[in-house]
């Protein structure tokens, strides 16, 4: 007797842990499963972001303007930024606001300025929060057909002038081409 009551507990604890084993591998599957469902967003490096920052400075130096250059992520938080020698203080948030307006409204902020100067029912984009300027010199960090982050560049004498310098710094990290063709 004694016997077989050790043999039927060992089998119930034997089934038990079984099935304890088999529940956990099916909430491991269904957590897998669901983690399957999240959205995936590519990442900007931080290198690729600095390697950009670097490009774009680099260019406006060769062009003699004394620049800021900033880089933000796809949420508009600042990646990587450097302030050129000379840069007057002023270019440190104009260059991050550019990033940030780039990055965040998906679009180069000189298109969206021209955009605001010809259809006056949108002027509140400016008003949208403090972070926010429409001015150009900031493009989008597109690659792979993916917008993930925006470059900024302030302080050259004129939007078009920053913006020619933050196109040197997409196209030293392979992304895509934001301004017109020179004619």
């Amino acid at each position: 007797m004694e016997n077989g009551r050790s043999s039927r507990q060992f089998s119930r604890r034997a089934v038990c842990g079984f099935a304890g084993v088999l529940a956990l591998s099916f909430g491991f599957m269904a957590s897998v499963a669901m983690a399957e469902d999240l959205p995936r967003e590519a990442v900007l490096p931080l290198a690729m972001a600095n390697k950009a920052v670097a490009a774009a400075l680099d260019k406006c130096t060769k062009d003699g303007y004394r620049v800021s250059v900033a880089v933000a992520d796809r949420a508009g938080v600042l990646r990587a930024f450097s302030r050129g020698d000379g840069a007057g203080s002023h270019t440190v948030e104009s260059s991050s606001k550019k990033a940030y307006t780039a990055a965040s409204l998906r679009g180069s902020t000189g298109d969206l300025a021209e955009m605001l100067g010809r259809m006056p029912a949108v002027q509140g984009l400016r008003d949208m929060n403090d972070k926010i300027l429409i001015l150009g010199g900031g493009l989008p960090i597109e690659i792979g057909g993916e917008v993930v982050g925006g470059i900024g560049v302030g302080g050259a004498p004129g939007g078009h002038l920053d913006a020619a310098c933050a196109q040197a710094g997409l196209d030293s990290i392979g992304a895509a081409h934001k301004l017109p063709a020179q004619k």
